[in-house]
C-alpha cells in the first residue's frame, strides 16, 4: 500500500509553491536562526516570561534612550495581543521615566463592512486594549500626552504616513506575522493588485483591507475565545511602505498556544526562509535590516501528528 497522498492547496491560500513549502517545512529548530542575510537577525528565546520580558526592555530601552539624547521617540507598535505591554509599563513607572517625548503609532483597527473603524469603546478595539494594558497601566504623571498615540482610524488613517514623517520618521517598526504571512494588517491576497512587482509592493500605504480567511480565523483563536462571528471582517492597516520606511523593524513571533502545538511554526519558516514575494508579505523583512525574535516553541520542528 502506498503511503504518498497527492492533493492540492486550498483555494483560498495564495502562496502555492509546494516545493518550497516542502523545503521550509523541513527547517529544524537548529537551523531556523542561520540565514544569508547578516542584516536579518534570527534569534530564538526559549521561555515566555524572558521573551516577553525582552520585548518590553527593548520598547523602553528605546524610549529611554531617545529621552536622554534629546529627541522624540517615534514607534509605530503592533496591538492585539499584547503581555509585553504591562511589562513595559511597569518597567516606565518603575524607572520614573516621562514619555511626554513619545509618539506612537498602532499598526491597525478593526472595520466593518462598509469599513468604518471600530469606535474605541468596544471591547475588541485595538485602541481600547492599547490604553488599558499599557498606557493606563503607566504611572500618570508619566503617560505620553493623549494626542500623540494614534490610530488608523477612518479619520485619521489618510493622514498617517505625513503625520508620521513630519515628525523625522519612525524610529522602530514593531510587529509579529500572521497565519496568512501578513504583517501588520497587510494580507497575502493583496498581491494580486501588484503582482510580482516587488518595489510596488513596498511603496504601498495604509488603506483598509478585507481580512483574509486565515486572519479572522487567527484572531478569533485568540482575542475572541474561538468565536469566528466576532472578529470583525475588515480593518485599517499601515502598509508595506510605514515598515520599509522605519529606520529599525523588530518583530516578534509567539503563536505558541501550548501542549507542543503552534500556529506560527510553519509560516515563520516561510517568512523567513521562503521566496521574498507579496504573495507572503511578511517575507519582504529579509531585504530589510530586521531582528526577528522567535518564541521556542514556535521554533520546534514541524511534525505531522494525527489522531
Amino acid at each position: 500500500m502506498s503511503s504518498s497522498f497527492d492533493y492540492g492547496l486550498a483555494d483560498f491560500i495564495e502562496f502555492r509553491d509546494r516545493e518550497e513549502c516542502e523545503r521550509v517545512r523541513g527547517i529544524g529548530r537548529e537551523e531556523i536562526a542561520d540565514h544569508p542575510n547578516e542584516d536579518f537577525q534570527i534569534d530564538v528565546i526559549e521561555e515566555p516570561e524572558r521573551f516577553y520580558l525582552e520585548f518590553a526592555l527593548d520598547i523602553v530601552e528605546r524610549m529611554k534612550r531617545a529621552r536622554a539624547e534629546g529627541r522624540q521617540f517615534v514607534g509605530i507598535l503592533p496591538v492585539g495581543p499584547m503581555p509585553q505591554y504591562p511589562i513595559a509599563a511597569r518597567l516606565i513607572s518603575k524607572l520614573g521615566l516621562p514619555c511626554d517625548h513619545v509618539h506612537i503609532f498602532a499598526m491597525d483597527e478593526y472595520a466593518d463592512e462598509k469599513g468604518h473603524t471600530a469606535p474605541r469603546e468596544w471591547a475588541g478595539s485595538f485602541q481600547k486594549a492599547m490604553f488599558e494594558e499599557f498606557i493606563y497601566k503607566m504611572e500618570e504623571g508619566l503617560r505620553p500626552p493623549l494626542e500623540q498615540i494614534h490610530f488608523p482610524t477612518t479619520e485619521e488613517i489618510d493622514s498617517y504616513p505625513a503625520m508620521i514623517e513630519d515628525l523625522g520618521g519612525a524610529e522602530v517598526c514593531y510587529g509579529g506575522i500572521g497565519w496568512c504571512g501578513h504583517i501588520a494588517f497587510w494580507e497575502s491576497h493583496l498581491w494580486r493588485e501588484f503582482g510580482e512587482d516587488l518595489d510596488a509592493f513596498k511603496e504601498a500605504g495604509p488603506r483598509t483591507v478585507t481580512l483574509n480567511p486565515m486572519t479572522i480565523t487567527q484572531n478569533a483563536l485568540h482575542s475572541f475565545s474561538g468565536d469566528w462571528s466576532m472578529v470583525p471582517p475588515r480593518a485599517n492597516t499601515i502598509g508595506p511602505a510605514q515598515i520599509v520606511g522605519a529606520a529599525d523593524r523588530s518583530f516578534w513571533l509567539d503563536g505558541y498556544i501550548g501542549g507542543g502545538v503552534s500556529w506560527q511554526r510553519f509560516i515563520a519558516r516561510l517568512v523567513a526562509h521562503g521566496p521574498v514575494t507579496p504573495k507572503v508579505p511578511g517575507s519582504i523583512l529579509q531585504t530589510l535590516p530586521t531582528k526577528l525574535h522567535i518564541l521556542g516553541g514556535v521554533a520546534e520542528d514541524i511534525e505531522v501528528e494525527m489522531g
